[in-house]
């Protein structure tokens, strides 16, 4: 019953900002769709000078921080989201009340084992930031070392799990009655929101990843990781280093310091590709907010990172691919790039290349007629991607991650130098790191790293061998077997599939019953008609649910 409710509320909050003309109800039964036509929203304009993109982001807001959060990684995917609705999204701001102190308190103390007295000289009580999943305070250890302590707010757990629920039956509805929604793969975006925002849940995740970058970075000059102090983290409290550098979006301040604002920008895109392609480990939520710079040395500046909670990482295999694939295409080398695709299997084999190399061409030759300067790189994956997805290309959650992190550290280098040549600072470094890891000189190491391997299993191969012909006659032979037994499974998974999509279409036309007729009541309309709506509604919900 609170699903039910919660969804009611939703669609309270949808009719507010008319966000049904954003639906494609054409593609819903004809049965649910009288039911939305009868609903009194349709009696309400759309808000006057609102756009879509503005009734969508209204609309989040009101729905509350998990929703709200939703809305910040749909605005990470214009590979999928019309550009007015992506730029509107990006707007969000996660801002949500504390929660009282001394729940903070009692849960640092269960947390840590000792009082906040024994455990810190000093500690406010007084938040120094709060989100939607954890708050900020700022602290003091016993040995003087100023600390921030990160504390998850209190029963989060639940709302979330809740909201997710309800997101992936949305996303089951849309992609059972609208075309268009399965192109979008909304199930796979609510996955890959559940992932995010579970792993930022444990903060014991986002201080290792910390650690790991910090370590990756230690004897550097280009990024700065605040320590994680392990001694007084756990996974709902993490404390680390506070540090005190200038944010990087206060642009005025960087000037006024003396900040030298082209080499900031250039080790911002060394930083990435580092990142990227030395260490495989990269820092994926470099928005503003995360991003601080050292009041040291403003001519030989230094970034200051924190908030690790997202990070991505490549295999071997998709750096190759990758970085290949970013030659060719700054080489006009369509084919190259289609068969990369292929050879990487981002694409089915059975893709034909001359034709995905066509549909790249196309896109990406307009891009590549303008000066270097102002080619924006993460557009061109975006494309790429775009395009590729036309021809079957699964998402890539790793790609996904990689694409966002490069829109952002883009975006924010041209902030702080508008002429900077992304493809200048970033194509010796390809260039150096293909020639490092595939060059003669790689070759003879791997080789050398391999021999010995392979000089212990020679005597082997034989019985090797025979053992692999001998599993593929018992394989040709289960063969008939297994494919019986997929038969079933596959009929057996389609009911399944088919009774939870009755479940889910049946609570949707209950909460929309209930909403009509509270809303038929606060309208005046006749009680026979409201509870009629009603009464169809929860009769559907008591035979289908």
């Amino acid at each position: 019953m609170s699903r039910l409710w919660r969804l009611w509320k939703i669609l309270f909050v949808f009719s507010r900002y008319r966000l049904d003309d954003l639906l494609p109800l054409h593609h819903l039964p004809l049965s649910l769709r009288v039911l939305l036509w009868l609903a009194p929203w349709r009696l309400s304009p759309v808000p006057a000078r609102l756009t879509r993109g503005e009734r969508l982001r209204l609309a989040l807001e009101a729905l509350g921080p998990i929703f709200i959060k939703f809305g910040q990684i749909l605005s990470t995917r214009p590979d999928l989201i019309p550009d007015d609705i992506v730029l509107e999204l990006k707007r969000l701001q996660d801002r949500v009340p504390p929660f009282p102190e001394d729940q903070a308190i009692a849960l640092i103390e269960a947390q840590l084992g000792k009082s906040v007295h024994e455990l810190f000289d000093n500690f406010s009580s007084t938040p120094l930031a709060s989100a939607s999943i954890a708050q900020v305070h700022t602290a003091r250890l016993p040995n003087g070392k100023d600390v921030v302590v990160k504390v998850v707010r209190p029963g989060i757990e639940k709302t979330i799990e809740r909201d997710l629920q309800l997101l992936e039956t949305m996303a089951r509805l849309a992609v059972a009655y609208s075309a268009e929604a399965r192109r979008l793969k909304p199930m796979e975006v609510v996955e890959d929101y559940r992932h995010t925002i579970y792993g930022e849940l444990n903060l014991q995740i986002e201080a290792s990843n910390a650690t790991q970058l910090r370590r990756n970075f230690l004897d550097s000059g280009l990024l700065y990781v605040p320590e994680v102090y392990w001694e007084y983290t756990r996974s709902k409290v993490m404390t680390s280093e506070r540090i005190y550098g200038v944010p990087v979006a206060n642009i005025d301040e960087l000037r006024a310091q003396g900040t030298n604002m082209k080499l900031l920008a250039e080790r911002g895109v060394e930083i990435f590709f580092t990142q990227v392609f030395r260490d495989s480990f990269f820092h994926a939520d470099m928005h503003p907010g995360n991003i601080f710079v050292s009041r040291e040395n403003p001519q030989n500046p230094q970034y200051i990172g924190i908030d690790c909670g997202i990070v991505g990482s490549l295999t071997e295999e998709d750096q190759h691919y990758l970085a290949m694939n970013l030659l060719a295409f700054f080489n006009r080398d369509y084919y190259q790039v289609a068969q990369l695709h292929v050879d990487s299997g981002w694409v089915p084999a059975t893709t034909k290349v001359h034709e995905l190399a066509a549909a790249i061409r196309a896109v990406l030759e307009p891009i590549f007629e303008k000066p270097l300067a102002e080619i924006s790189f993460g557009q061109v994956l975006i494309q790429l991607f775009s395009t590729a997805r036309r021809f079957n290309m699964e998402v890539q959650p790793q790609l996904v991650l990689l694409q966002k992190t490069l829109l952002n550290i883009e975006g924010l280098g041209r902030q702080l130098y508008p002429q900077l040549d992304l493809w200048s600072t970033a194509k010796p470094y390809l260039e150096r790191w293909m020639r490092d890891r595939f060059g003669p000189k790689a070759a003879f190491q791997e080789l050398k790293r391999q021999l010995p391997s392979w000089i212990e299993k020679a005597p082997k191969m034989p019985a090797l061998l025979h053992g692999a012909l001998t599993r593929i006659n018992h394989m040709d032979e289960n063969q008939q077997s297994l494919q019986r037994e997929i038969v079933a499974l596959r009929q057996a998974l389609e009911e399944q599939s088919r009774q939870k999509r009755q479940q889910n279409l049946a609570m949707l036309v209950s909460a929309s019953g209930l909403f009509t007729w509270w809303q038929a009541y606060a309208l005046g309309i006749p009680d026979s008609i409201g509870l009629s709506i009603l009464g169809f509604g929860i009769l559907w919900f008591l035979i289908k649910g």
